[in-house]
């Protein structure tokens, strides 16, 4: 299994974008720089915003100062979505960092408990009416200490008057100590005055302590509109100040539509406007091709294996270098790791076998495009799927189960339940319809599909290996049944009806005790018994007196339908099964002369099996038409 959170290890080779956003970032020099990496969901935003940081981490252990220059910041605003409010949230935590960085330091500490105090100020604001007239005094908003919770009741409720303002008036003094002097009453401390106030305090911290502030944003496209736009409102309240680089990781189609849910009315080219003002550097996680979906699901595997730390490393490092070199025409795949590495384990490299051959539809097809996220959700569906199997005894083939997989999230339904009721249905757990389309694609041609199955996905997945057309599918569909119930033969049968079959098929031997049970069954559901043991059946290499023959012929008796079609399917016993005790046992069933004088006429057909025949019938124990 793997988690689905973001990694630290490069599997990608997006090392060299984190490098290139590491050297802008460095190369302002203290100058404010803000930095959008954008993709779309799952691509892999989060993950290389771990790389940056790391980034500039070597770059800052590299320096010959025994302090670093950075002080990061990670802030996720879906985690405070619905909690807290994202833009308070954001300040509140890039203060404190700054002020235990500070005194861990030892230096600007004064400035840093400035911020704080500020920034507590600046947690109360709360732009009503009330707020805007404590302001106005010279108070900090009503709400912020307890002694204006009485005082500011009737501001609450939106009713103002000159009593209302006297009374506040008459508490400044005392207040105005527990702000620490961030304000003074009768001093006009308007929200501007005091939110520039909080820019230059928290630009003097940083230049005091002497680093730059790295905040890195992340799943901001995963938050309501409110909450982006309260994050991006924080963002502006700190941005463009000297000693700080923002990296904002969002789908910026994402963050257009909540700018424009936000500020209803407004035209395409100010919402653009509006991130554009935001981002200064723009970079986009590039989509991956083939190459990067092989030697991702590959190191995936290679991540869960038993090799040591320093072959997994050196594997992954070789695999990003080719990667860099896929445009000169190099390949990531099974072939290139077993030179990396030398001795694989068997285990592993059937893994890597599969994913070899996943990669490429793994990237076109609709339904997972070559996204890392749902790559690896793909990968721990099969990963469960044939857990699932070994617990329960069932023998799956783990390529067999990856394309069945496969097909059912990004095949048509309806097509993906053809298939299941083909291979439901069945004698032996085949779906036989597709064996001939699957002969064409493998020959190099293109079969013509009909509806539901006439799409590029189907035609790909055909040729993908291994064929399945003649393979039993019934395990496979039976630990996927999660999405698409399975449907079986014995669904359709009464409670006695299943206790027959299922005696039937664990003692054969004993079907003649059950002759009297058998009256009781109705012919609709005797078809169902006869197609499961016709399966069991078709598993026998010899036709002489197997067990399983006896609730056969004994079905046949119970319903001339069944006789017709016991006889059919003995007739398609190849020849050389066929043995000369089989003739005794069917000796006295109408249904067998017919059949017997098919055996006569078949040439391939051994001499005893004839001479069986021919001894009964010249003694009388055989019917003759």
């Amino acid at each position: 299994m793997w988690t689905d959170n973001e990694t630290e290890y490069d599997f990608l080779n997006f090392g060299s974008v984190a490098k290139t956003v590491s050297q802008v970032i460095e190369d302002a020099n203290e100058k404010p720089v803000s930095i959008g990496v954008s993709g779309a969901w799952g691509i892999g935003k989060s993950s290389m915003i771990k790389l940056i940081r790391n980034e500039l981490k070597k770059s800052d252990d590299s320096q010959l100062s025994t302090e670093n220059k950075y002080v990061f910041v990670e802030f996720n605003a879906w985690l405070y979505q619905g909690y807290d409010d994202a833009r308070a949230a954001l300040i509140e935590v890039v203060a404190s960092t700054l002020l235990k960085e500070a005194e861990s330091r030892e230096t600007g500490l004064d400035k840093a408990k400035d911020l704080c105090a500020r920034v507590d100020w600046f947690r109360a604001i709360k732009m009503s009416a009330s707020s805007a007239i404590s302001l106005g005094l010279g108070l900090p908003p009503v709400g912020l200490v307890n002694e204006l919770i009485d005082t500011g009741k009737g501001l609450a409720y939106g009713g103002v008057n000159q009593s209302d303002i006297e009374n506040i008036e008459s508490v400044a003094e005392n207040i105005s100590a527990k702000t620490k002097g961030l304000i003074t009453p009768k001093k006009v401390n308007t929200p501007p005055k005091q939110i520039e106030a909080l820019r230059q305090s928290f630009e003097e911290t940083l230049k005091d302590m002497g680093v730059t502030l790295v905040v890195l944003i992340d799943d901001l496209d995963r938050c309501l509109p409110e909450t982006t736009i309260s994050t991006l409102e924080a963002i502006r309240l700190l941005l463009f100040l000297k000693h700080t680089a923002f990296v904002i990781a969002a789908d910026d189609q994402m963050i257009k539509h909540a700018v424009k849910r936000h500020f209803q009315g407004v035209e395409d080219e100010l919402v653009t406007n509006y991130f554009d003002k935001l981002i200064q550097v723009p970079i986009r996680v590039p989509p991956l091709g083939t190459q990067e979906v092989r030697a991702y699901m590959m190191l995936l595997h290679v991540e869960n294996s038993n090799l040591s730390s320093a072959q997994k490393e050196s594997l992954r490092s070789g695999v990003c270098q080719q990667l860099s070199k896929t445009w000169q025409g190099k390949r990531v795949d099974l072939k290139f790791l077993r030179e990396l590495n030398g001795e694989l384990p068997d285990e592993l490299v059937a893994r890597l076998d599969v994913a070899d051959r996943l990669a490429p539809i793994m990237t076109s097809a609709t339904g997972i495009s070559g996204n890392p996220r749902l790559i690896k959700r793909f990968m721990n569906a099969l990963s469960i799927r044939m857990a699932m199997a070994k617990s329960q005894g069932v023998t799956v083939d783990e390529a067999s189960l990856a394309k069945i997989l496969l097909f059912e999230r990004c095949g048509d339904t309806k097509a993906y339940a053809e298939l299941i009721k083909a291979v439901t249905e069945s004698n032996d757990g085949t779906a036989l319809f597709i064996s001939e389309w699957e002969e064409i694609v493998s020959a190099g041609n293109t079969p013509e599909l009909n509806a539901p199955w006439d799409d590029a996905f189907a035609l790909e997945w055909l040729r993908l290996s291994p064929p399945l057309g003649s393979q039993d599918l019934r395990g496979a569909l039976y630990v996927s049944r999660e999405h698409a119930p399975l449907i079986t033969p014995e669904d359709r049968l009464s409670p006695e009806a299943a206790e027959l079959l299922q005696a039937y098929l664990e003692h054969p031997d004993m079907a003649s005790s059950s002759k009297e049970q058998l009256q009781k069954i109705q012919k609709p559901e005797l078809s169902v018994i006869m197609d499961r043991l016709f399966g069991k059946a078709n598993q026998q290499q010899e036709w002489g007196t197997p067990p399983i023959l006896d609730p056969l012929i004994l079905i046949a008796q119970a319903d001339s339908t069944q006789a017709q079609r016991l006889g059919g399917f003995l007739k398609d016993r190849p020849a050389a099964q066929i043995k000369a005790s089989i003739v005794p046992k069917l000796d006295g069933e109408t249904w067998a002369t017919g059949l017997f004088d098919y055996w006569l006429a078949d040439e391939d057909i051994a001499r005893p099996v004839k001479n069986s025949i021919n001894s009964r019938r010249k003694n009388g124990n055989v019917s003759i038409k």
